[in-house]
C-alpha cells in the first residue's frame, strides 16, 4: 500500500517538484492577443491608483523638504 500526501498533485508529472506545482501551471498558455489584453487590464490605472500615488509623492516631497530646511 502506497502512502500519499493529502494534497492535489499532477500525477502525470514524473519529477517530485513538478508534482508539487499547482494545476494552473500545466494549462495551455493564452494566445498573444489574449495575453496582451489581460496584461493591459491588470496594469490599467484608475482614479484611486493616481490619488494614492500623488498623495504618497506629495507627502514624501514635503517630508524631504522639511528635513532639508
Amino acid at each position: 500500500m502506497t502512502r500519499r500526501a493529502l494534497v492535489l498533485t499532477h500525477e502525470s508529472a514524473g519529477h517530485w517538484f513538478r508534482r508539487s506545482l499547482p494545476p494552473h501551471v500545466f494549462t495551455t498558455p493564452l494566445s498573444d492577443e489574449a495575453e496582451d489584453r489581460e496584461a493591459r487590464r491588470r496594469w490599467h490605472l484608475n482614479g484611486g491608483d493616481w490619488q494614492g500615488f500623488l498623495s504618497a509623492y506629495c507627502t514624501s516631497f514635503l517630508a524631504i523638504v522639511t528635513f532639508i530646511a
